[in-house]
């Protein structure tokens, strides 16, 4: 595995902390195209995919892009049970530091269930009384020696997954040792994580076009994405004037705001075989690029690059994801890439 041409020791951030949901998924496969109605019986059948949670997606590919030298310590709870002692050994053959993951004898490691249409596009349900429920704001508070550690150096990510107290208590930590902080929250906690004042410790949000709806207080099929995106926007510089923020449309590409300008990136052509956990694979690809000093705009072509190849796996990490398969890919497709993102590709 090679990571992005890039000397972590002279770049700005060195290490990412994060919190988040740790677990695993099934896939069931639905036949017939339309929406699965509220009290329908519908046939399908299982998919054999690996699956994982959205804090392992994202600290697995940011450790993948960055390498040995880049610190990456995920923050969460585990079932001291079969699926959670089978993450621990994967995360740590990632080279993932697991000294804040704890393993919780008598919890069920956090599990998923996701419908997919024949399309590829899925919803997700997920359990809400496992290991990762019980992340509080004391477990978090452990980590703090490593955050004034890494004072004005460092990542923080708060992900879904994990209650919002505990993703407060991360952007708190977060902002007092000046670090750069990602939020995402899902479409029923957002506005919730607005009226907590979070928005006012975050710097880049991340949110799909549903979640972006719910921020705006609209339907995601209510206009264009560019409309949905415009009215979030509108919304959350009254929150926070100076928040940055990305929204993945899924195939309609993605948009980001750095607080001036609003720059929209398509899709990239891909072989698609499966969209679960593009949108993580999109944030990881975000947060590496920053990392390695890109702008916004450019990070979000990195990132749009990682998603791309992501979905070309069936499972929900994609091993293969590193410096040489991410330009063998941009070159397959004839690639228009950005210079500053061609150099972290060069060897």
């Amino acid at each position: 595995m090679t990571s992005l041409n890039i000397n972590i020791p002279g770049s700005q951030y060195q290490a990412m902390l994060g919190v988040g949901g740790i677990g695993t998924r099934a896939f069931f496969a639905l036949n017939g195209y339309h929406t699965l109605g509220r009290e329908e019986s519908r046939s399908g059948h299982f998919i054999d995919r690996q699956d994982h949670c959205k804090l392992h997606i994202i600290s697995h590919y940011v450790k993948a892009l960055l390498g040995e030298e880049f610190v990456t310590l995920p923050i969460g709870k585990v079932g001291d049970d079969e699926a959670g002692r089978h993450l621990l050994l994967e995360m740590a053959a990632a080279g993932l530091d697991l000294r804040y993951v704890q393993s919780l004898p008598g919890a069920q490691t956090l599990y998923s269930f996701c419908f997919i249409y024949p399309d590829g596009s899925g919803v997700n349900l997920a359990t809400d009384n496992s290991a990762c429920d019980q992340l509080k704001p004391e477990d978090v508070a452990r980590a703090e020696a490593d955050f004034f550690h890494y004072q004005a150096r460092g990542v923080a990510l708060a992900a879904p997954e994990v209650p919002l107290d505990a993703r407060r208590k991360l952007l708190q930590l977060a902002t007092q040792s000046h670090f750069f902080r990602v939020a995402a929250f899902n479409s029923a906690e957002v506005v919730t994580a607005v009226d907590m004042g979070m928005l006012a410790q975050t710097d880049l949000l991340a949110l799909n076009q549903d979640e972006a709806a719910a921020v705006a207080g609209i339907r995601s099929d209510d206009g264009s994405s560019r409309s949905i995106v415009e009215a979030t926007l509108a919304r959350l510089q009254a929150v926070n004037s100076t928040l940055q923020v990305t929204i993945t449309a899924g195939k309609g590409g993605s948009w980001s705001w750095n607080g001036k300008n609003l720059r929209h990136v398509p899709a990239f052509p891909t072989q698609m075989v499966s969209t679960a956990g593009a949108g993580d694979a999109f944030l990881a690809g975000m947060i590496a690029g920053l990392a390695t000093n890109l702008s916004l705009p450019h990070a979000q072509e990195l990132g749009t690059l990682v998603a791309a190849l992501s979905v070309t796996s069936p499972h929900t990490i994609n091993s293969e994801i590193e410096r040489q398969s991410l330009r063998s890919f941009s070159s397959k497709f004839k690639l228009d890439l950005s210079e500053p993102v061609k150099r972290l590709l060069q060897d």
